[in-house]
């Protein structure tokens, strides 16, 4: 049986006919008390909050998990009012699952409300050198929204490649192998229920990007990592909620063939215009994005293989 997988969708979207639509943050189930919010796969936008990512909740006798805590102060509010309507159970726990913006600002929020925020020590460094970063580019897009916004670490760093939690009953363990799209990247493994959340280490439906920080051969550890689990449910950083099938199909295939092409030509010393054009995007045509991103995920990884 499909463990509510016929309740996702994608709960908001970014309309483009003339008038854009404000962003609606819904958690809906993906397993018994374990929610997720899918994003907007579009940029960020002002009507997206720059919630242009997944969020997920976990809700336990003892109170809520929420898993990244969005991009702005009045979007982090815009997830406690959307959970209020699921549980009566507040925010007791939140866990970064990595740097990017939307993973981590509205921190302030849920520290004022009595939580305790977690990420992966491996996050702190770029959380820190990008934080102010993620402000300034976010201010023109967000406006107003995003006024109040501060930079707010965690309150718990966890140094463990894995670490079991105990939340309220329920065991969760945080997976971390040295990051991928960001240094602190990690994954959210619920095994009582089977479901993982991912965070930016898996992208689907839309292609996945790479910025200076990032590093593929990190991120295919991470995602082999996840393989390892053989999760029921994925709750990708981006795109629907889906199967490990595929994460694979999207994320780990796309990464593989990335490292084995430029890893080959950086071998052979073909140079990296041609590296570029040679490699095959055929299998990756279906994923948004492509056209744009795929030729400058090329070039990244040909730079990194260089240095390894």
């Amino acid at each position: 049986m499909k463990p509510f997988l016929w309740a996702l969708g994608l709960s908001c979207t970014t309309l483009w006919s003339g008038l854009a639509q404000a962003v609606e943050i819904v958690f809906k189930p993906v397993a018994p008390n374990v929610y997720a919010h899918v994003g907007d796969i579009e940029g960020r936008t002002y009507e997206n909050e720059a919630l242009n990512a997944n969020i997920g909740l976990v809700v336990t006798p003892a109170g809520a998990l929420l898993i990244d805590s969005g991009a702005s102060l009045q979007g982090a509010k815009q997830i406690a009012d959307a959970a209020k309507k699921v549980t009566a159970q507040p925010i007791r726990w939140v866990i970064n699952t990595g740097g990017q913006d939307h993973r981590w600002l509205g921190n302030g929020y849920f520290k004022a409300q009595g939580a305790e925020i977690m990420a992966h020590a491996n996050a702190e460094a770029d959380m820190k050198a990008r934080g102010p970063e993620h402000l300034r580019a976010n201010a023109p897009v967000l406006k107003e929204k995003m006024d109040g916004t501060q930079i707010v670490l965690p309150t718990r760093w966890l140094k463990d490649a894995d670490t079991t939690l105990d939340l309220g009953g329920v065991a969760v363990q945080v997976v971390h192998r040295h990051g991928g799209h960001t240094p602190g990247d990690s994954l959210v493994w619920l095994p009582q229920s089977g479901v993982v959340f991912t965070g930016d280490v898996v992208y689907v439906d839309r292609i996945l990007g790479l910025h200076p920080v990032s590093k593929t051969k990190t991120w295919l550890e991470s995602f082999e990592a996840l393989e390892a689990l053989n999760p029921r449910v994925v709750v990708p950083g981006h795109g629907s909620v889906t199967t490990l099938a595929k994460a694979q199909a999207d994320t780990g295939k796309l990464l593989r063939a990335l490292r084995a092409h430029m890893g080959q030509a950086v071998e052979e010393g073909t140079d990296l215009g041609t590296a570029v054009k040679r490699f095959d995007a055929a299998p990756f045509r279906h994923l948004k994005h492509v056209e744009i991103w795929l030729p400058q995920l090329a070039n990244l990884t040909y730079l990194e293989m260089e240095q390894e």
